[in-house]
């Protein structure tokens, strides 16, 4: 019996030039009845934040749809299906900023993997969609890059490469719930820091802590007293986060069986890793997994065409 047909989704991908770190699309040629023809959803392998001049029509979200107008804002993750739709007959016209925004945490946190992932994680959540004024210091940081990038100015790529921080920055703030614990580590975590590198290369192998304390050359009572003053935990609960998250990426992105996931990502037995992952993000990965929010495992679902730009 044949399978159920799959939808249609498209994959839209940018190229950001090489020293600008951002995208910016603008002028004239984004004036235009936007979706006419079309009647699938795409997605980019780039963040992708827009401001909508003038027009109305329809925002598709993944499964919600927004009415959109003049003076509206969008900021859309990386892997997640949307389009927009211009109502029939008429022309809209959006300025758009793609960025990626993994090297510029990474080069912002260096080492501070705890930092880095968590920071990611809170920029792909969620779609953000509203008007300016809801959201007036993200707009205000959009407008000030995209005007940097159409002038040019001196020293522009350096301006640029401050504001983009700041606006992922309050990207976070807004994706975060209010409720949730800020994750921090302390400062000296360069004396550890051979033991969080290796923890990120070898977490799928067994790690034991006078392994990791072997790494940064000190003894392991000495790693462990600094270790839990540096990142409040232990090394093993670390390890065990690391290999959580990478759990994540893997469930967020394949279609691989619990089992596969658990072994690939460092956990022996299934259990085990029901039991890390529940203690730490508070479900099962089979819950973390069929959530709504966790969009990008849907795209395991449909047929997926590729197309440069728009």
């Amino acid at each position: 019996m044949a399978g159920k047909k799959k939808d249609k989704v498209e994959l839209r991908y940018y190229d950001i030039p090489q020293k600008e770190g951002v995208l910016a699309l603008t002028g004239d040629e984004w004036i235009r009845e936007y979706g006419d023809g079309i009647d699938y959803l795409h997605f980019h392998n780039l963040l992708e934040i827009g401001i909508c001049r003038f027009g109305t029509g329809e925002l598709i979200l993944d499964k919600r749809s927004e009415r959109f107008g003049p003076d509206m804002i969008s900021v859309i993750p990386h892997n997640y299906p949307h389009t927009t739709n211009s109502d029939p007959g008429t022309n809209g016209y959006w300025e758009y900023l793609f960025l990626d925004p993994a090297p510029l945490l990474r080069e912002y946190f260096g080492e501070n993997e705890i930092m880095r992932r968590r920071f990611l994680e809170l920029l792909s959540r969620d779609a953000i969609f509203g008007p300016t004024v809801q959201y007036h210091s993200l707009a205000a940081i959009a407008e000030l890059i995209l005007e940097e990038m159409k002038a040019k100015h001196a020293f522009y790529i350096e301006k640029v490469r401050g504001l983009l921080l700041s606006l992922l920055f309050e990207i976070a703030r807004i994706t975060k719930d209010e409720d949730e614990p800020d994750v921090q580590l302390r400062t000296g975590v360069g004396q550890i820091q051979n033991a969080l590198k290796y923890v990120d290369q070898h977490f799928a192998e067994p790690i034991r802590i006078e392994q990791l304390a072997n790494e940064c050359h000190i003894s392991e009572t000495h790693f462990r007293r600094l270790f839990s003053e540096y990142i409040d935990m232990t090394p093993i609960e670390y390890v065990n986060m690391i290999r959580v998250l990478r759990a994540c990426d893997m469930l967020r992105t394949s279609n691989d069986s619990m089992s596969t996931v658990a072994l690939n990502c460092g956990f022996s037995t299934v259990s085990t890793f029901d039991r890390n992952f529940k203690q730490i993000l508070g479900v099962t990965p089979y819950q973390w997994k069929k959530d709504p929010k966790n969009y990008e495992s849907r795209l395991l679902e449909v047929n997926v065409s590729v197309r440069k730009g728009w």
